[in-house]
């Protein structure tokens, strides 16, 4: 249990330092260090506890449950302040509403409601703790020199904030452990709501005026979500008569009508949080942050604190029709619509959103179909989809500081101008939609799980959601494979920092790729065993080694030649006389001069935001209203 006690602690302990300590050097000691004993800690506590099953610790603390009350308000307190100041109303209605419900259901039942055994460990969050703790780090690392550059490029006199920057980056990660470990759903709730609240201060760190209104659109968003959850304790204490994640799952899969109205407003949370639609411009707005921001939303956090909890409540799913259905529908919606969307988009970090957005509802439907496959395919979706993302992100992030642009169309001759970093955003690209990687065999495993339940919905979701995936993430690989011509190499002012965060995402995603039949049979198929009581994959384990290999071959091929200087350079051949090797500009066919370009179609009349959200948004709406109505009628009739 110290281990856990400290992953939560150590985290907040350097947030403050950060806050503190205003001297550059001294601050990137301090971020390099904090980082590293995080992913240390974490690897550690991973090793410690590989193969476990459920692990409950006794650890009640009344100081703990006032502590969090305190916590949970003094969020809501600094949204209200904000609301006040930016005069945005709905916001500050929405957390006027939660701070009176915290109040209430603090005053009125959580002194009554004991829960012995506040935290505690099993094999999906020891997963958890790796993304948090390891990628999470790296992100922060990989934000030193990211930010240097990004304070570089602020006007002359603009305030430093770099020191507030960097210690939300670690609130975040520490509030993102005690969602995690916290068996204590009030526990947990105080860590969903100051994750909420870094957020709300990271994206809106700039303080233009686009950045303030997508930082109220997020809070606005998951305030509505923290409603739901503390709603849902409270029904949690008048129905249940517990607090305890484990008591509640173990009574909802006993009695699911007993639990009908919190499992689907504890989903409903868990939709707002992983950005669903109709949730979803919250995170695409997100994208004026800075880009750890954006990695950080996207990849180890905040959208996977969503996903979590909706895969912890699959067993009730599994049990409970109403919200199976609106979990499974909202989630393959999204995913095929998001995925329809992301064709239409030439700036990288928005295709990464949409991305990001369509993976995490795939995790969603995978959560909601329930069963112990559907519940293996969606662990390692999380998984690979938070390294190939964070990589991703990354990546943009740095080439965007080099070339002056995040737009894929800016990034021909990537690989000549960038030639390590196009290396590494390929492999990221290929690691999301090409076998042998993990992220299609995750897929393929949820493609079985949906047969296996005869979800016919889902599989032709899945099958045209896939398509369209192939189709986005093509275009810009092909975009960073072009090679002609010989120009500058801009990536030799990368700052360290960076290298080592890209290169740590990189060697993370290849060695779960290559280790994935070990990771299944030491960490998903403990969990599911330990819930279901049987394991929860069919794929064959020499299946899962035969694409192992096939990954260790693709890597080698990509990189191979990597840093050696060209022998011989010849001219590009366009079909007719050349005239300027360096521009691509030839003659063409009426004597006249041309110049050879690349681009890519992104249909935007058929896929453009416009035509397809509207109609994502109102299905999505209208189902968890729906689900919503028959919960209270199930209620009432008990």
């Amino acid at each position: 249990m110290e281990m856990l006690l400290f992953l939560m602690a150590f985290p907040a302990l350097i947030a403050a330092l950060l806050v503190l300590i205003r001297n550059n050097a001294a601050r990137n000691v301090i971020v390099i260090a904090g980082g590293a004993v995080t992913a240390i800690a974490s690897i550690a506590c991973v090793c410690m506890n590989l193969g476990c099953g459920l692990v409950l610790f006794d650890c009640e603390s009344a100081f703990a449950d006032t502590l969090c009350t305190a916590v949970s308000c003094i969020c809501v307190v600094v949204v209200l302040a904000f609301a006040v100041k930016y005069k945005n109303v709905i916001a500050g209605v929405l957390g006027l509403v939660q701070l009176a419900v915290v109040l209430f259901v603090e005053f009125a039942f959580a002194h009554e409601m004991d829960v012995p055994q506040g935290l505690y460990l099993d094999s999906l969050t020891l997963m958890m703790v790796f993304i948090i703790g390891v990628i999470g780090s790296g992100i922060c690392i990989y934000a030193i020199g990211y930010m240097e550059d990004f304070q570089a490029h602020e006007p002359e006199g603009a305030k430093d904030r770099r020191p507030q920057f960097f210690a939300l980056m670690f609130i975040f990660l520490s509030a993102m452990f005690v969602i995690v470990f916290s068996n204590n759903m009030a526990w947990m709730f105080t860590g969903w709501e100051v994750t909420t609240l870094c957020s709300f201060l990271l994206i809106g760190y700039t303080k233009t005026e686009e950045a303030i209104a997508n930082a109220f659109r997020q809070i606005i968003m998951n305030l509505a979500g923290g409603i739901a959850f503390i709603l849902a304790l409270y029904v949690c204490a008048t129905s249940v008569g517990t607090f305890s994640l484990d008591e509640f799952i173990r009574a909802g899969v006993a009695n699911p009508s007993l639990v009908l109205l919190p499992v689907v407003l504890l989903a409903f949370a868990g939709i707002t949080k992983a950005a669903q639609m109709p949730f979803q411009t919250w995170l695409l707005g997100a994208m004026v942050a800075p880009t750890p921001t954006s990695a950080l939303l996207h990849s180890s956090t905040m959208v996977k604190a969503g996903v979590f909890l909706l895969v912890k409540l699959a067993p009730c799913f599994l049990v409970s029709p109403v919200p199976s259905v609106m979990v499974m529908l909202v989630g393959g919606v999204t995913f095929l619509l998001c995925s329809f969307m992301a064709i239409s988009q030439t700036n990288a970090k928005r295709v990464l959103a949409y991305s990001t957005i369509a993976n995490l509802g795939l995790i969603t439907a995978c959560a909601g179909v329930g069963t112990p496959e559907a519940v293996w395919a969606a662990m390692f979706l999380i998984l690979f989809h938070a390294i190939a993302k964070s990589l991703l992100f990354l990546c943009v992030g740095t080439a965007e500081h080099h070339i002056g642009s995040r737009d894929i169309e800016d990034m021909d001759l990537l690989f000549e101008r960038m030639p390590r970093l196009a290396r590494l955003m390929m492999l990221g690209i290929m690691g999301m939609f090409i076998a042998p990687f993990g992220m299609l065999i995750a897929k393929w495993a949820t493609l079985v799980s949906f047969i296996e339940v005869g979800q016919v919905a889902l599989i032709v979701i899945l099958a045209f959601g896939s398509a369209a995936t192939f189709m986005f993430w093509a275009k810009w690989l092909g975009k960073l494979a072009g090679i002609a011509g010989e120009p500058q190499n801009v990536e030799l002012k990368v700052h360290g920092s960076e290298w080592f965060s890209v290169m740590l995402m990189a060697m993370l995603l290849v060695a779960c790729c290559v280790l994935l039949p070990v990771i299944s049979m030491a960490v998903a198929e403990p969990y599911i065993t330990s819930v279901f009581g049987l394991p929860g994959q069919d794929i064959s384990s020499g299946n899962l080694w035969i694409a192992s290999i096939c990954v260790c071959i693709t890597v080698i091929a990509l990189f191979t030649g990597l840093g050696r200087s060209k022998k011989k350079k010849v001219d590009v051949y366009l079909s007719g006389v050349l005239r300027d090797d360096g521009t691509r500009a030839f003659q063409d066919s009426l004597s006249g001069e041309s110049v050879a370009t690349a681009r890519n179609w992104y249909m935007e009349d058929v896929f453009g935001e416009a035509r397809i959200a509207p109609v994502g948004v109102v299905f999505n709406s209208i189902l968890m209203a729906c689900a919503v109505v028959m919960a209270l009628c199930g209620m009432t009739l008990i």
